[in-house]
């Protein structure tokens, strides 16, 4: 089983911290919607299998980038679009502790909905 210690870890982080770097704001929020994602996924699996201390972890990690996320917005010159995204940004905390506090990997479904759309509609920004 691969660790975080093992060589395919360190150059995926590697690959990670160079394309975030190199990345302009429209990518470094595609990145961390489409990692959003996969950490979710983490969290489902951990729920599955009763791993509540790797869930805790998985979820604390959802919620920090949620809430860069959410930091990235300029809700004062942003408008409706910010503002909105703000909202949808809270829901998804919220969310989140309360999936994680049930123990619920169904309650997960709707917060990557939510992402999803987001990632969707960021998209097509480009």
């Amino acid at each position: 089983m691969l660790n975080e210690h093992d060589p395919f870890s360190a150059y995926k982080q590697t690959t990670l911290d160079a394309r975030a770097a190199a990345a302009n704001p429209h990518e470094m929020v595609r990145m961390l919607l489409d990692g959003l994602l996969e950490e979710i996924e983490r969290t489902r699996g951990f729920m599955e299998r009763k791993s509540f201390e790797d869930k805790g972890k998985s979820v604390n990690k959802c919620l920090n980038i949620v809430h860069g996320l959410d930091s990235m917005l300029d809700l004062e010159n942003g408008g409706e679009v910010a503002t909105s995204l703000n909202r949808l940004y809270d829901y998804c905390s919220r969310q989140l502790v309360s999936a994680s506090v049930e123990n619920n990997p169904d309650s997960l479904d709707p917060i990557i909905q939510v992402i999803s759309n987001v990632r969707a509609g960021w998209a097509n920004l480009n």
